[in-house]
């Protein structure tokens, strides 16, 4: 049984943050509190990012905001990224909303109960019967892993079509209160954004998108690398700086792990399809994988026009590869909280 992709889509939220007026606004939040941050301060120029999204205004970050104001915010934003990113998905599938049988639903930058698929289930018009599978905790590993997810519902009830969504507002989780280096690191990175994706072992025309099943790997004692810190005012990145030289270290092993799960070799891969985590990462990756400098354009570009999103900026990055009607093996991948690797073989050809 095969899983095809049959749409994908992204969204952006309406509030666009050119980086240069992001800088500024940090240096007046942040740079009479916290000694080093003139020495930070260069990461915004080096980040390789010119411009992000968010769910709420720039101004919105001058103000103290506790649980009750970040958690509005993210209701408010996600449940409108959640459904244009669904209904353009679905367009691209030339599905309707009510012939969805299962909804994954991917986030970890806001709270939700009931989840984001139930609040907006009769906007979208799913029927009362839909299957609602929300994933919570997977941060930037969650498109891939939200991805694998779908694509195992949807051979475990064959003919079903299968919705995934997967929507992050990283933004609100910006402190200024904490002091430590890596809210200065999240305030260079972050943006907000949304995916989804369309899948089912039903064949279509045109263009084949056959996906195999994921993969994962999660090294122990790594816990502190990457998530969330939880207090009283909200949720506090828990971002490392020796990430790009732990993928340096360990990520090929863990590639060369799903690769043989899924019975291939490295020289098979026609393009690995990966999270932008950051500049570095990205650089990382290509020198550990012994890719050619620069070959993860798409990875790049995604980073350089709207930040690191968390989950959804792998299918960001996937879409602009499949828009390049690139063709053969392919691997997605993303690193995320655990700390884990995870993995996604798919396959593209045009149809004859």
């Amino acid at each position: 049984m095969t899983a095809f992709l049959h749409g994908l889509a992204t969204a952006l939220p309406p509030h666009r943050m050119g980086q240069a007026e992001v800088a500024e606004r940090a240096r007046l939040l942040f740079a009479e509190k916290y000694p080093q941050f003139d020495r930070l301060a260069k990461s915004f120029a080096t980040a390789g990012i010119d411009s992000r999204y968010s769910v709420v205004p720039l101004d919105w970050f001058e103000r103290p905001h506790g649980w009750p104001d970040r958690t509005a915010a993210f209701l408010d934003g996600a449940r409108a990224l959640f459904v244009q990113s669904a209904r353009a998905a679905l367009h691209d599938a030339h599905w309707h909303a009510d012939q969805v049988d299962t909804v994954v639903t991917v986030s970890s930058t806001g709270i939700a109960t009931p989840t984001l698929d139930a609040q907006v289930l009769s906007q979208m018009g799913f029927r009362p019967d839909i299957l609602r599978v929300p994933l919570f905790g997977l941060g930037c590993a969650g498109g891939v892993s939200g991805l694998a997810t779908a694509q195992a519902l949807a051979i475990a009830r064959p003919r079903s079509r299968v919705l995934l969504v997967v929507v992050e507002a990283c933004s609100l989780a910006f402190r200024d209160d904490r002091l430590q280096k890596a809210d200065i690191i999240a305030t260079v990175l972050f943006g907000d954004g949304a995916a989804a994706a369309c899948l089912s072992t039903g064949n279509a025309p045109g263009r084949q998108i056959t996906l195999g099943a994921g993969h994962q790997h999660t090294w122990p004692d790594t816990l502190d690398i990457m998530g969330w810190d939880v207090d009283e005012t909200g949720f506090g990145v828990v971002f490392d700086r020796s990430i790009p030289a732990f993928v340096g270290s360990h990520f090929a092993d863990a590639a060369q792990g799903a690769l043989h799960a899924a019975a291939l070799d490295a020289p098979d891969i026609d393009r690995f399809v990966c999270h932008p985590g950051g500049a570095k990462v990205v650089d990382a990756i290509e020198r550990c994988m012994h890719l050619p400098q620069g070959v993860l354009d798409a990875e790049r570009d995604t980073l350089r026009e709207a930040g690191n999103m968390s989950a959804p900026t792998v299918l960001f990055v996937l879409e602009k590869v499949l828009a390049e009607d690139r063709q053969g093996q392919m691997m997605a991948c993303a690193l995320g909280p655990g700390f884990t690797a995870s993995f996604l073989p798919f396959h593209v050809a045009q149809a004859a």
